[in-house]
């Protein structure tokens, strides 16, 4: 089961078939991880996260691929017609080896072994009807992860708020976020510091380089392109991307 499907969801990112809601019976969650593991090998390399930290649910993770990930401004190639998401978030890249999470000061060496950037996630899916699939489901398409996009860095992020965000995305012609968000969970270190502690080896675990996004700022429009997408977090950065 698990080729199988990590074979029709390689094909799907190549134009084949999209996989229906009925791929997620008898799906359990440690086979979704092998399933990971299997289109990372395929793939490859990761160089990032999706995670997410739902109330009363077990963690979300979903490895990035390195070839999708792109540096601000970005022009990125969709599908013609292909509906696609754009979320803006907080993101956090290792710029030091993954401390010990057994370690009492874990959290503190954290804090000290990465930088704060704002990114824009591309939501695409390998799913026939996305909005319709369950959590499971979508954790085996790499939570819906299409691409990501980086700003520009800053190191010295500590005196930043990342339980909010004062921040602007504007969508073609239209705004879809103008002030105060909501950080996904509460506060973007924490589901961090919770990715850290359960990542594990799986797709290779935390590493130098690696980027972590941390959930959308702006929930999860879906939109068409051709279209130019133009974020900002304030104290942060901004982040642009073309979808052609």
């Amino acid at each position: 089961m698990t080729d199988h499907l990590a074979a029709q969801l390689l094909a799907a990112r190549e134009g084949g078939p999209k996989l229906p809601l009925s791929a997620s019976e008898g799906l359990t969650r440690d086979r979704v991880l092998l399933v990971q593991e299997a289109v990372a090998q395929a793939l490859g390399p990761v160089a990032g996260f999706k995670v997410a930290c739902p109330p009363d649910a077990q963690i979300v993770i979903a490895p990035i691929m390195g070839r999708d990930i792109y540096q601000s401004p970005a022009d990125i190639s969709v599908s013609e017609n292909e509906e696609v998401g754009v979320e803006l978030e907080y993101a956090f890249r290792l710029i030091a080896p993954l401390p010990d999470p057994n370690m009492a000061d874990f959290e503190t060496q954290l804090r000290d072994a990465v930088e704060l950037l704002p990114v824009f996630e591309l939501v695409q899916s390998r799913l026939a009807d996305p909005r319709g699939a369950g959590a499971t489901l979508k954790m085996l398409d790499n939570q819906l992860n299409g691409a990501v996009v980086l700003g520009e860095a800053v190191r010295d992020w500590q005196d930043i708020d990342v339980t909010r965000a004062d921040a602007r995305l504007v969508v073609g012609e239209e705004t879809l976020l103008d002030g105060t968000a909501r950080v996904p969970g509460g506060d973007a270190f924490a589901t961090l510091s919770a990715l850290a502690r359960a990542i594990g080896t799986h797709c290779g675990g935390l590493q130098p380089g690696h980027v972590v996004i941390t959930g959308s700022l702006n929930g999860l429009p879906w939109i068409n392109a051709p279209l130019t997408a133009q974020g900002e977090i304030m104290s942060l950065g901004t982040v642009s991307m073309t979808l052609m």
